[in-house]
């Protein structure tokens, strides 16, 4: 802060606001934080100069200066009540996440606070900024990190029945579990969520994170019907937000109709009123990938894989649904394409599916172990021999089931 103070009034606020260069409007807002006063009104016209100041480190993306703000507004948090410090502290951190690559400074700007709300017993705060670093520990793919902060707060938060951030941790655990992909677990903290989301007012924007795990759960299970109803109602409460999460709610909603083979709905969504907010590259991949699945062709739905990578391999949740539905479809290609042959060279069947033959050869030997026909690969001769069906004696099953209905007779 400069040396050189303004006086902290609505004047110095409304200079500020006027002037014409962002960094001129910083330095008179610095000037303003340095007045030494600590009447009432100046306080109120700081938190006001905080504020400003703030949104103009964003817009400028200073994240270095919000971070040593956090550090030189200290004094002043002593001199105001423990609710507002709460605000600021939380608003220069959501500040600072918005600046794009910061995801290290923010880590460690969380730590700094977490270190500072223990020294000042500052409890409330501190549950806040320590949940906010366990969800940035979990996007940076610390997840042992995060469990261990999350499980003593858990308990913590617990004792003191504080249930809105209950379900924010809860929720954030099954999250957690979830991509250490322990399943029961992840069920068991999302199902905490929700009674503790029962008990109390929720707002719609965690209400639908509650709803898009739920249906990123069910679809885990491949329960598709049911997660297509949970992602519509996370799509429409983000919706009403005008949330930018919609579009993956979206995008998953479109998902699971390509995974109950209903892909003709797919197109009809996305021309909906609603669906047409969204149109972009998301919808444009699941627009290929159901086209592909329509036409059951192999080769749109990799030139879809490889056109959309960012929106569908990038994305650990439709990837991974994607990839067993190309195995599904390449299974059922395959058998169709064999069907009439007794003995067919490989190098015809890669060429008829137009695919690799390596590829085609590692498919069939994997089929042929998991018994989807009855064949053999003549590596030798690059052919592959399909055996016919054995036909079962129908007396024997036959037999079985009249000694055993002899059995309850007797």
């Amino acid at each position: 802060m400069s040396s050189s103070f303004l006086p902290a009034t609505t004047e110095s606020i409304a200079q500020a606001l006027e002037a014409k260069d962002p960094s001129e409007a910083i330095s008179i807002l610095y000037r303003v934080l340095g007045d030494p006063s600590s009447s009432p009104e100046a306080l109120r016209m700081k938190e006001q100069a905080i504020t400003n100041l703030t949104d103009l480190l964003r817009q400028e993306n200073r994240a270095e200066d919000l971070r040593s703000l956090l550090t030189q507004l200290r004094p002043f948090f002593s001199l105001i009540p423990k609710a507002k410090t709460a605000k600021i502290v939380r608003g220069i951190i959501d500040s600072v996440a918005k600046i794009p690559g910061t995801s290290e400074l923010q880590i460690s700007l969380c730590k700094e606070m977490v270190q500072w709300t223990r020294d000042e017993k500052r409890t409330f705060l501190r549950q806040r900024i320590e949940a906010r670093l366990a969800t940035l520990l979990m996007e940076s793919k610390e997840y042992s990190q995060a469990l261990s902060l999350l499980n003593g707060l858990i308990k913590e938060v617990r004792r003191l029945d504080d249930k809105l951030l209950l379900v924010d941790i809860d929720l954030l655990e099954s999250k957690l579990h979830f991509s250490l992909r322990n399943l029961p677990k992840a069920k068991a903290a999302l199902t905490a969520a929700r009674t503790a989301a029962n008990a109390i007012y929720v707002p719609p924007a965690q209400q639908g994170a509650i709803d898009l795990q739920s249906g990123i759960l069910h679809a885990e299970e491949k329960d598709y019907k049911t997660a297509y109803s949970y992602f519509f109602e996370a799509f429409e409460s983000f919706n009403a937000l005008e949330d930018p999460k919609a579009v993956f709610s979206l995008k998953y909603m479109l998902l699971c109709k390509i995974m109950v083979s209903q892909a003709d709905d797919v197109a009809g969504i996305i021309s909906s009123k609603a669906g047409l907010q969204y149109l972009g590259p998301d919808l444009d991949a699941m627009k290929a990938v159901a086209d592909a699945h329509s036409k059951r062709s192999l080769k749109l739905f990799e030139t879809a894989l490889r056109d959309y990578k960012a929106q569908l391999e990038e994305d650990p949740i439709v990837h991974r649904h994607l990839s067993s539905l190309y195995d599904t479809l390449l299974e059922q290609n395959l058998c169709r394409l064999i069907e009439p042959f007794s003995r067919v060279e490989i190098a015809h069947i890669a060429e008829l599916i137009e695919l690799p033959i390596d590829h085609v050869e590692r498919k069939m030997s994997q089929m042929i172990l998991d018994k989807k026909f009855a064949g053999t690969l003549d590596q030798g001769a690059g052919c592959l021999v399909i055996f016919d069906d054995p036909k079962t004696d129908a007396i024997y099953p036959a037999t079985l089931e009249t000694i055993s209905n002899v059995g309850k007779v007797v």
